[in-house]
This record gives structure tokens, sequence and C-alpha cells, in this order.
């Protein structure tokens, strides 16, 4: 059974990994792990760090929701800010067929304008695949 481990904050719940996981479910059984670093929510004026763990957490309920309804056996978590340390800490722990990360567009995307995506696929010895999505919505309850 493959494994993989979606890494994404604003874009998680947007169709674009929907349809990536619906292609991943096509080609056999897998599991999912769903990384949600607390990475700083620019739309306020001052860092709160309970603030966006607040939020990645009210993101991570809506992705596992979605994923599983897809009847993918899917579980996550919220990690540190520090994306690519959080990812290796993950990745210590447990072992994955894939990585998948989703970003924001070129240009928005704050984690592409840090090379995330280059300083991950040098970090790990397994495929990384890199998806483009728009933010989504997740509510300010």
């Amino acid at each position: 059974m493959k494994r993989y481990l979606v890494v994404a904050n604003q874009t998680l719940g947007g169709e674009h990994l929907l349809d990536l996981l619906r292609e991943r479910v096509d080609q056999g059984p897998c599991t999912v792990h769903v990384l949600v670093p607390a990475t700083v929510d620019t739309t306020h004026w001052t860092s709160d760090e309970e603030h966006d763990h607040d939020l990645a957490r009210r993101r991570l309920d809506v992705a596992l929701e979605r994923f599983s309804e897809l009847g993918i056996e899917v579980s996550g978590e919220i990690g540190e800010h520090l994306v690519v340390d959080t990812l290796l800490d993950v990745l210590r722990r447990e072992e994955f067929d894939e990585v998948i990360l989703s970003t924001l567009p070129a240009g928005v995307s704050r984690w592409l304008r840090l090379d995330l995506l280059s300083r991950v696929e040098r970090a790990v010895d397994i495929p990384v695949t890199h998806v483009i999505g728009e933010p989504t919505e997740v509510g300010s309850g």
C-alpha cells in the first residue's frame, strides 16, 4: 500500500489536491498523512502563534474530512512554521512513498520565494510532487 505525505497550508482544501489524490487512489490502495505547518498568517498585522496554530488546525480538519470522503485512510498533524524541519521530523518518524507539496502560485507563494520546493527535493530521497492551488477559506470561527 502506497503512503503519501501531503504538505500544505493555505491551499489545503483545494480541488487540485482532491484531483491528485483521486489519481493516486485510482493507482491502488493508499494512505495519506497531512502535514500542515503553522506558518504565519500574513492577513494579520502582527504574528500570533496561537492564531496561526488554530488556523492550521481548522484547515487540517476540513482536509481530513474531504480526503476521507474519497475513501482514503487519512491522518494528519500540525507542524511548526519551519516547513523543511517539520517535514524532516515526520520523515524520520514514518516512511512514505512520495511527498506532495501544495503551494500558492509563483509570485504569491511565500514558500516558493523561500525556494521550499528545491530545498525539500534536496532533503528527501523520495519523489516530490509539486501542485499549485488557490487559497481556500476555512472560516474565522
